[in-house]
Formats: C-alpha cells, structure tokens, sequence
C-alpha cells in the first residue's frame, strides 16, 4: 500500500522519534510511505476551544495536503494519534460546512474516510496484529480519551502489544479514567487536572511496569511530566515506538536515538 503520513503537529516540534517509527515500521512490513511537505495542524487546537473562523484556513490546509488520498493517489493515511484522527473525522467537515465550503467539506469526508490511527491502520486495514517486533520490558497501556471514546480503537492497541515477543503487558487500574491533559483544560483547570494527574500517576506506579505506552503523544507528555517529577523511573513511550523495535534494532526505553531504517 501506499500511505500518506500526518506526523502531527506536537510530534513534529516535540516527539518526532514516534512519526519516525511509524514510517520505520510501516515500511519494515513492506508498504510505501509518503510524507506531504504542506502539512501541518489537522485544527484540532483551535476547534475545541471555540476559535472555529480561525480553524477554517488550518483545516483547508490539511484537507487540501491530504486530498490525493481521496483521489485514490495513496492508499490511506496514517496519525500517531487518537485525537488528531477524531479531529480529521469529526470536526473538520463541520468546520467546512459552517463557512460556506461545501466542496472542500465533501473533500474533508473523503479524507477522512481513508484516515486512520496507527492501531487502526495495522489491525483493520492491513490485517496484522504480529509486526515482528520484541521489546523484553514490563508495559502498562493508558488508552487515551479520544481513541477510547471517539474513535472506538477498543482492544487494538493491546493486541498489538501481546504480540510483541519479549513484553510483559500488565493491566492499568482504572485505565479508562482520563489522564487530566485535555489541551487547554489543563491551562484553564489547573488544579483539577493536576489532581487527575495524580491519580493517573499513582495508577501507573502500581502496576510496576518500567514503560507506560499510548497511542497519542500529549497525554504521555502529561503523564510523563508527572512521573519525572516523582522520580518513578517508569518512561512514557508511544504505541509506535515499541512496535518498531527490533532484536536487530533494540529501542530503549527513555533513549531518543534514531530509530534504525
């Protein structure tokens, strides 16, 4: 297959060793992977704190890099990220729609017809769940609020992670409680997504797991600060950077080198 990568914009400037495993594995597992050069924020930012005028142009931007997938030019298109995907979905034809954009709007479906969470794309589209990958490490998974409740990922994410040879996965309690990340909530309600945090943090903890892995990069970034600032020693990793690891090309926990191609 041939698929277009949308790296996101927080994996972009901050985590790019996810984006970089993505397309790592995506080609490991024998598939083209194309990287538009005119993307950017999917708009995701700007819808969910009311700043919809202002999303219009971010919007049109991606549906307008993403379009050739509507065309049949690739074959899907990959996020490392449930919240990015549940934007593509969910709001951006609405965003469209609103200012007029009828065309673009039917374009903005299209696209998202053809978009997927990295979880989705390996299980649903390209039918594996067994990626070749090994990673000897005691893991804990948090699913993330979008993946869990909009784009319905259910057990994807874990039955990815069982078949990793080497990992222990154990189970998170209270794993479906938000992290208390939630973009600007946790800006404009400090205190409670700080509490949030903590019992997050604690959970984590007790499941004396060494890695805790998601598939969106901004609540590890969250749980992650949390955790540093305790000492814990348990590390944030995403979803792709486990799947790509290799006994060839080991990825360690907490180790932001290259990833081997």
């Amino acid at each position: 297959m041939r698929i277009a990568l949308a790296a996101t914009c927080i994996a972009d400037a901050m985590f790019p060793q996810a984006p970089k495993a993505v397309v790592t594995l995506l080609e490991r597992l024998g598939h083209e992977v194309v990287f538009p050069a005119a993307q950017a924020c999917c708009g995701q930012m700007h819808v969910n704190t009311g700043y919809l005028a202002d999303a219009v142009p971010v919007v049109r931007n991606h549906v307008r890099t993403f379009a050739p997938v509507a065309d049949g030019e690739w074959d899907a298109v990959v996020v490392p990220s449930g919240s990015c995907t549940g934007s593509i979905r969910h709001q951006q034809k609405m965003v469209l729609e609103r200012a007029g954009l009828g065309a673009e709007a039917r374009t903005a479906t299209a696209v998202s017809e053809r978009t997927y969470e990295l979880s989705e794309l390996l299980v649903d589209v390209l039918g594996v769940t067994d990626v070749g990958a090994w990673f000897p490490h005691r893991v804990t998974y948090h699913p993330t609020c979008h993946s869990l409740r909009m784009l319905g990922v259910g057990d994807k994410p874990e039955r990815l992670l069982r078949a990793v040879e080497g990992l222990e996965l154990v189970p998170l309690d209270q794993a479906e409680g938000c992290c208390g990340f939630g973009g600007t909530f946790s800006l404009k309600n400090a205190d409670t997504s700080a509490a949030m945090l903590d019992d997050k943090v604690a959970n984590v903890v007790g499941t004396g797991a060494e890695v805790l892995t998601a598939g969106d990069w901004s609540c590890l970034m969250h749980i992650g600060g949390g955790l540093s600032r305790g000492g814990t020693g348990v590390r944030p990793m995403h979803l792709a950077e486990i799947l790509v690891s290799t006994r060839e090309a080991p990825v360690v926990p907490g180790d932001r080198q290259e990833v081997a191609r």
